[in-house]
């Protein structure tokens, strides 16, 4: 498990006003846990970022904070609705000798028969794990191959993952992680041709049919 550093400082600015942190380029963020309160932090956002890339949610991050080193892991993140982004972060400091719970993302790795056939689609039902371990031995992923997946209604369980001894697992075993579901039919709708009279343009006056011996031309008088 990598470890990441961060620096922080105390923030001051709470409420609607942090507003103008972010636009400085500044990440609002609190710290807390058994043995610290709630402590209002910020970080500069582009540091923060290159960090959060390369431990996710499940690496260690050492937060330097009035010259103290606190590891903690991220407990919650805030997003934009719209763009996304990351607007606030919340830092849970841990004892690395006490195990904690985490969520664990999980990664689908290969191609199953049944979608490379045709059969049906693959659908992804969950997508992190719960677990508990010492913040050392959490995995930053679990990857789960689909390639046995080879019928429609095939699945993958979370008992079916070969799991670390030194994790605890705090999910149900019974939940599906993936399955291969049926394709859905397409429903075709058939539109039925439409009388003449329907046919006709509303507000047109239908042509009188003329009579045969009507539409003669007649035959000029000498």
């Amino acid at each position: 498990m990598s470890t990441q550093k961060i620096k922080a400082e105390n923030r001051k600015i709470t409420g609607r006003k942090v507003k103008a942190l972010r636009s400085q380029g500044i990440l609002p963020a609190n710290i807390f846990g058994k043995k610290i309160k709630s402590v209002a932090i910020q970080v500069d956002y582009k540091d923060f970022e290159k960090v959060y890339h390369e431990v996710g949610e499940t690496g260690i991050i050492e937060i330097i904070l009035a010259k103290k080193t606190l590891p903690t892991l991220i407990s919650n993140l805030q997003k934009d609705t719209v763009t996304g982004k990351i607007i606030h972060a919340d830092f849970h400091s841990i004892d690395l000798k006490e195990k904690v719970t985490a969520k664990v993302p999980v990664e689908i790795k290969g191609e199953s028969p049944a979608v490379k056939n045709g059969l049906g689609t693959a659908v992804q039902q969950l997508d992190e794990i719960e677990i508990e371990a010492l913040p050392t031995d959490i995995p930053e992923k679990f990857v789960v191959d689909i390639t046995s997946l080879e019928n429609v209604d095939d699945g993958i369980y979370v008992k079916d993952i070969k799991f670390s001894k030194k994790i605890e697992v705090k999910e149900d075993l019974e939940k599906i992680v993936i399955s291969v579901q049926p394709l859905q039919k397409e429903e075709v709708v058939v539109v039925a041709p439409k009388p003449e009279q329907e046919a006709q343009v509303e507000g047109e006056t239908p042509k009188e049919e003329i009579p045969a011996e009507e539409n003669k031309e007649e035959t000029p008088k000498e």
